[in-house]
């Protein structure tokens, strides 16, 4: 699907410009010219991306083939080519994912491309234009910013809901380790690691579209990019501390079952130690020998061997306790 507008000098915007009214509005430096690719199919895209704007075919490729292209900003002369990733829809933490999109960026105009159905941070975008004059009267460069300060803002909802899980796991982790907190930490720690590696990139472009470094971003708009490049120092100032805070209660987790199993083998040990001479007492006097076994014929041979065994296993629990081996 191909969405554009053109916003001329008087703000009058057209929508579902034909390839003549392209041509015609790229022609008009003081206009303003979106074209959106939303999930297009090949030949749509080559047809506005090599065809009508002859970008470099290096820039086509890596528009074309969204197999997690590293965030980056090239710089082409007459414009950018920018990759941001944006969170995908209905995503989870357990799943967590990104979808690519791709910015070029020229004086009057900008172009857009991202290979899903639909996309929640684009159509707020589309809605705004209607009501923040200011998303299209201060040129291509500043419409970049409000589709990026969007994309941006959806990682918010999820650091937080990571923040919030993973608070609740280490008070249940401190109180009574179970094995499923185990599986929770490790998905907690996989979606950090994953953002961790999205948003580090893109800070790096932030950076470079704050700084005076490309003619087509002028001063006002690079205070604006300046502050997305703020919101992602922040984000990944957290995804360092939730990861500190993971590693912390996946020792806790470990530690604590260690302990348990400690405990167990404790137990376990006295109980077998305590076994150890009763079952020597019961192997001697179960002997089938004919030789005449001590107290074997009395009347009260039974209540004195049970009074034996039960003396030395009263004896073994205070001389383990007095020496605070449980």
């Amino acid at each position: 699907m191909i969405h554009s507008v053109f916003i001329d000098p008087l703000s009058q915007k057209t929508y579902d410009l034909t390839t003549d009214q392209i041509q015609s509005a790229l022609q008009d430096p003081a206009g303003l010219l979106w074209i959106s690719l939303e999930h297009p199919t090949e030949a749509e895209s080559l047809a506005i991306l090599r065809d009508l704007f002859h970008f470099h075919p290096l820039s086509i490729d890596d528009a074309l083939n969204p197999d997690f292209q590293t965030p980056k900003v090239d710089d082409f002369g007459a414009y950018l080519f920018i990759i941001m990733h944006a969170v995908a829809m209905n995503t989870t933490l357990a799943e967590l994912n990104t979808v690519e999109v791709n910015f070029y960026l020229g004086a009057n105009y900008l172009v857009t491309l991202y290979h899903e159905a639909e996309m929640d941070s684009l159509a707020a975008v589309w809605k705004r234009i209607e009501r923040d004059e200011r998303l299209i009267q201060n040129g291509s460069d500043f419409l970049t910013y409000g589709i990026i300060d969007e994309v941006v803002d959806d990682y918010a909802p999820f650091i937080d809901q990571l923040d919030e899980q993973l608070g609740e796991l280490e008070d249940q982790v401190m109180a009574t380790p179970e094995k499923h907190q185990m599986a929770r930490l490790l998905v907690v720690k996989h979606a950090l690691i994953f953002l961790r590696r999205v948003i580090s990139p893109q800070r790096e472009v932030m950076n470079r579209l704050s700084r005076d470094e490309f003619p087509m971003i002028d001063n006002q708009s690079r205070i604006y990019f300046r502050d997305i490049y703020d919101h992602l120092v922040r984000y990944q100032d957290n995804i360092e501390s939730l990861r500190d805070i993971v590693s912390s209660a996946l020792d806790i987790y470990l530690n604590s079952t260690s302990l348990r199993l400690n405990e167990i083998m404790k137990a376990l040990t006295i109980v077998s130690t305590i076994f150890l001479p009763l079952s020597f007492f019961a192997g001697v006097y179960g002997m089938n020998f004919n030789r005449q076994v001590p107290a074997y014929d009395w009347t009260w041979g039974i209540e004195f061997f049970w009074g034996i065994c039960l003396a030395v296993t009263a004896g073994m629990l205070w001389y383990f306790r007095r020496h605070h081996w449980f």
